[in-house]
């Protein structure tokens, strides 16, 4: 499904309803994980294409990985244990090397699956917002990837990153979470 789909076509509101009104908890357990797949093909028509993206999605995940996890919902404990990191590295390529020599799916962006790679460092949720958010920063980051290049990507900060969001429910989510950057705080009282 495309995030346009997921946005406008697919009935997120009611299956999330309906799991609250049959008991589901989601959030508000330690093992349940809200699992993002984008298809590789989505990244280039070649292997060499795909992994170039690949690249740049693990840095952008590395360097901006506090802004992640605050993200995420997740505690670094369970991070550690179902989402860990790869680490930083300096350059996309080098952060893709390290990945490549890391086995199984329990990373933050799991490489295993042949089709797709799968982030999986978000906490489950049965709040409509919150996931719709989830798939757009998903949706960005890959954005980002495939039409910048690792210099431009390297520079990128956090603020300069939300401050080209233009998603709704995104820049909503990041407000709740404290993560969007971009307005001006007035830190003056009213008398």
């Amino acid at each position: 499904m495309s995030l346009e789909y997921h946005l406008h076509e697919f009935n997120w509101a009611d299956i999330l309803k309906t799991a609250i009104h049959q008991g589901y908890r989601s959030h508000q357990t330690n093992t349940c994980g809200l699992h993002v797949h984008v298809n590789r093909d989505a990244f280039g028509e070649t292997e060499e294409e795909q992994e170039d993206v690949i690249s740049r999605i693990l840095y952008f995940v590395e360097q901006h990985w506090n802004e992640m996890v605050k993200f995420s919902r997740r505690t670094e404990i369970n991070l550690n244990r179902w989402a860990a990191r790869f680490g930083y590295e300096p350059t996309p390529f080098q952060v893709m090397t390290k990945a490549k020599g890391c086995y199984g799916r329990y990373y933050a962006v799991n490489l295993c699956n042949a089709k797709t790679i799968e982030f999986r460092l978000f906490r489950g949720t049965l709040k409509l917002n919150t996931l719709l958010a989830t798939l757009q920063l998903v949706d960005r980051i890959c954005s980002i990837a495939i039409n910048w290049e690792d210099d431009d990507l390297q520079a990128l900060s956090w603020s300069e990153f939300v401050s080209r969001i233009e998603a709704p429910e995104l820049i909503q989510y990041l407000k709740e979470r404290r993560l969007y950057i971009n307005e001006e705080i007035n830190d003056e009282e009213d008398y």
